[in-house]
């Protein structure tokens, strides 16, 4: 008979998702205190996780159509300036009303903290926590160009960092951002790495670069008692991108300060990790397969979610980490039991080392146990072939233990 253990635990009222986020957001700071570093990156996005092949699932609503069945959330994961994942900041889960899905003229008419919209602020909870250690910016992209969104975080004395949609924003004199940037002159061109992404393989983009201020007007519909509100503007195009390929174009509006070539980089740098909090969103579905899972009930989904963020951000953590640091021992990552047990199964010996493997042998090792061959131009390891990896380790780490049992010292 199959165990009912894992469904009563997560049936279990008393296990709030919000309470497990509250714990793991508490543990990012103290994360970014070790770090001590002068800024932060709360980068947020959001994803639906779709359960229309599990019909019986109750307490479900309707996703991008009413055919489609599941729950949405919105995460903000932190991050340290130089792209390594600190932890899950936040993370809220709704399920939208069937009755009211689709009616965007009622939608418009709402105020703004009765939006689906404001969930941008709400990303951002206990920010006074993180600022009190360091400086905070808040990485979005479309979707958040929000003018009381803007004036939201910085009156929680946080910074944004937004890329602009068309037709959002206009400026003092009535022009739109996009119209007023394209005049400006380019300031510099460069080499930019983009990432893989669906439908689009990793490539370098030769782009160019312009950046100013601009002051932008407070919309009609807003009421923030900011009637202006001066930002600073990092353009980014690709005039001539390969053949069937997309150009990047990317218009980026922030609070912080963008006066020299180094800061407009910067923004440039920092806009490109918001890859990693897909990459979170790719291993909590490809990975953990919360999708797969038939606990039967949304509320059951909604707490196992908020546990899979450890294992979804500790991946993700242990694949940047390796690569800014790779010299460091090992067990800043594993347990001395998991270091054991990856080097014996990779050396095919029981005789373990007086010193144990750096973090980044011992990543590429977990990362083979997932099908990762390591050839010359093969690059380093993803996240997909780390869970691979990881969960052969797990594997091998029980075996280990029906052969190494804990010596019984009784009550010597």
């Amino acid at each position: 008979m199959k165990s009912k253990r894992p469904t009563v635990f997560f049936d279990n009222e008393r296990v709030d998702q919000a309470a497990i986020v509250v714990g793991q957001r508490a543990a990012c700071v103290e994360r970014i205190k070790e770090q001590a570093a002068e800024v932060v990156l709360l980068i947020q996005d959001s994803t639906s996780f779709d359960f229309s092949h599990h019909p019986e699932t109750t307490g479900m609503g309707p996703l991008e159509n009413q055919q489609m069945s599941g729950f949405w959330t919105h995460n903000t994961l932190a991050v340290s300036p130089d792209g390594v994942p600190l932890g899950v900041w936040d993370q809220q889960v709704w399920v939208r009303d069937a009755d009211q899905s689709g009616q965007r003229h009622e939608r418009h008419e709402r105020p703004f903290e009765e939006k689906e919209s404001y969930k941008w602020v709400q990303g951002l909870p206990d920010l006074k926590a993180a600022t009190t250690v360091t400086q905070v910016v808040t990485v979005c992209d479309r979707e958040a160009h929000i003018y009381e969104f803007f004036d939201a975080v910085l009156n929680a004395d946080g910074h944004f960092l937004v890329r602009a949609s068309q037709g959002r924003s206009f400026t003092e004199d009535g022009i739109a951002v996009f119209a007023e940037v394209a005049d400006w002159s380019v300031q510099d061109t460069y080499t930019l790495e983009l990432k893989r992404r669906p439908g689009r393989p990793a490539r370098e983009a030769q782009v160019e670069l312009r950046f100013g201020t601009l002051t932008l007007r407070q919309p009609n519909r807003a009421n923030t008692g900011r009637e202006t509100l001066t930002v600073h503007i990092v353009d980014v195009r690709e005039p001539d991108p390969p053949p069937g390929q997309e150009a990047v174009h990317w218009l980026l509006i922030t609070s912080l300060p963008v006066t020299t070539l180094a800061q407009a980089q910067q923004m440039v740098e920092w806009y490109t990790y918001r890859w990693l909090i897909e990459r979170l969103h790719y291993v909590l579905k490809s990975g953990c397969k919360l999708e797969d899972r038939q606990l039967r009930t949304q509320a059951r989904l909604e707490r196992l979610l908020a546990v899979f963020n450890l294992v979804a951000w500790r991946l993700l953590w242990l694949t940047y980490q390796a690569r800014q640091t790779p010299e460091t021992s090992c067990l800043v990552a594993l347990t001395e039991e998991e270091a054991q047990v990856l080097y014996a199964h990779h050396h095919q010996t029981t005789r373990l080392p007086d010193t144990l493997p750096t973090l980044h042998e011992a990543i590429r090792w977990i990362a083979q146990l997932g099908g990762f061959l390591g050839r010359k131009g093969d690059g380093e390891p993803g996240v997909k072939v780390l869970w691979r990896g990881w969960m052969r380790l797990q594997d091998n780490l029980d075996t280990w233990r029906l052969f190494h049992p804990p010596q019984d010292v009784g009550n010597a």
